[in-house]
């Protein structure tokens, strides 16, 4: 992927990844190997959080069209590589923010949402998480 050509995000707009069961099968060890490999990096790569947790939703039954998303994520790396968390000893200024977002029925195969947040202090991102929505079954009378 050396000379591959650079992505602008880590997933396309729009993309809706789900379990693609009709998809060609990949090798399962490559896929998670790959997958892992990512999961490492977003310690310092938060932008990358929620694309490749999604990838690992698919970990056990990998098809192509996974591949190409974990590919694509790989692409933008690529582009952007002078992005990341820098953790700077005594570096004060700059107060506590906070990000959220959420998508609403955003997994085609179950209809759940995901939500997620960054905190984020003196620069630095001290916190963050995606959570996919879980479901609740209870009916009141």
């Amino acid at each position: 992927m050396a000379d591959c050509n650079p992505a602008c995000t880590p997933i396309a707009t729009g993309v809706k990844v789900n379990q693609d069961k009709a998809g060609k099968h990949v090798d399962e060890t490559y896929y998670k190997k790959m997958v892992g490999s990512l999961m490492y990096i977003t310690s310092t790569r938060p932008d990358i959080m929620f694309a490749t947790c999604l990838l690992s939703r698919y970990a056990s039954c990998p098809t192509e069209l996974h591949l190409q998303v974990a590919k694509r994520i790989l692409r933008y790396i690529g582009r952007t590589t002078q992005l990341g968390i820098y953790y700077q000893k005594g570096k004060e200024d700059g107060g506590l923010l906070v990000y959220t977002d959420s998508d609403y029925a955003g997994d085609s195969d179950d209809r759940r949402s995901t939500s997620g947040y960054a905190f984020i202090l003196s620069h630095g991102a001290i916190a963050w998480a995606s959570k996919k929505e879980t479901y609740s079954h209870t009916i009141n009378h």
